[in-house]
């Protein structure tokens, strides 16, 4: 099975239609002929020893929220002040998704209070394929290796990560020392850390070790507590059991477009190279 991010690709080749500069509008035409380019790509490459493309896209209000509301607070904030038209950029995101449903023959999920992290994760966990495959560069996968028939490509850096880590080992460090892009702090540090705007307590590398060993982490100490919330955060392990179903019914349930409507749909769109390509999808 191959799992795509489908927010980290799309943002890529948005970044990608203005060199980095989003400050003005890319044309939604030329998005989606990249976007639908680079699924193809991936889907010749990788098809014949992976099997199944789902594309997994993120959901608006994450359940991480509910349980932690800091969870990406910063990402909105500077996104705020930020002079690029993001609104409008998730908007061209938000359409050609939909378009991806209806048209597309592959199963694309997008599921209530879910990320992308929670849909790879749930279909990894379900170990109903010899292979997985995830398309994306997000650290986050990495713990989900520890399955050994979990592999993970990055479209970036076009190879293979983390296969040299040990992803337990790996998971344990991460939930030790938070995500700042996540907005999620160390296990020394306040919930509003960041909110501050102040500097995490440092966490050296012999506690680092120590810790990776959570009978280490005193029951009842505030150090714990914290370890406890970016577990519940992190560990894709811990996701709630009615988002995993949703997830999981999702998929089961879900009724793939007939082929017959690809080609009006690049007729359309005026998407004449992938037509003379439209076998690889």
């Amino acid at each position: 099975m191959i799992l795509v991010d489908l927010n980290q690709v799309m943002i890529s080749n948005l970044m990608a239609q203005n060199k980095g500069n989003l400050t003005e509008l890319p044309s939604k035409d030329a998005v989606r002929h990249s976007i639908l380019n680079t699924i193809r790509a991936f889907n010749v490459k990788f098809k014949d020893e992976y099997g199944e493309m789902v594309l997994c896209a993120d959901a608006a209000d994450p359940w991480r929220r509910d349980i932690f509301p800091n969870y990406k607070h910063q990402r909105r904030v500077g996104r705020v002040e930020s002079q690029i038209d993001w609104d409008g950029l998730f908007k061209i995101m938000s359409d050609i998704r939909e378009e991806f449903i209806n048209k597309l023959p592959f199963k694309v999920l997008h599921v209530d209070k879910c990320e992308a992290d929670d849909i790879i994760g749930t279909l990894c966990a379900q170990q109903t394929e010899d292979l997985y495959l995830i398309i994306s560069g997000d650290k986050d996968f990495i713990q989900l290796q520890h399955y050994g028939n979990v592999y993970q490509f990055s479209p970036l850096l076009k190879s293979f990560i983390g296969e040299q880590l040990d992803a337990t080992v790996f998971l344990r460090e991460q939930i030790i020392k938070g995500d700042r892009s996540d907005g999620v702090p160390n296990i020394l540090s306040d919930d509003d850390i960041f909110l501050r705007d102040e500097r995490q307590r440092p966490i050296n590398k012999k506690r680092l070790e120590e810790w990776s060993n959570v009978d280490n982490i005193p029951l009842g100490s505030e150090t714990r507590k914290y370890y406890d919330r970016n577990k519940k955060l992190i560990d894709l392990s811990m996701i709630p059991n009615d988002i995993s179903e949703s997830i999981i019914n999702r998929y089961k349930n879900y009724k793939v477009n007939d082929r017959s409507q690809l080609l009006q749909y690049f007729i359309d769109n005026k998407l004449k190279a992938l037509i003379e390509n439209i076998n690889d999808f």
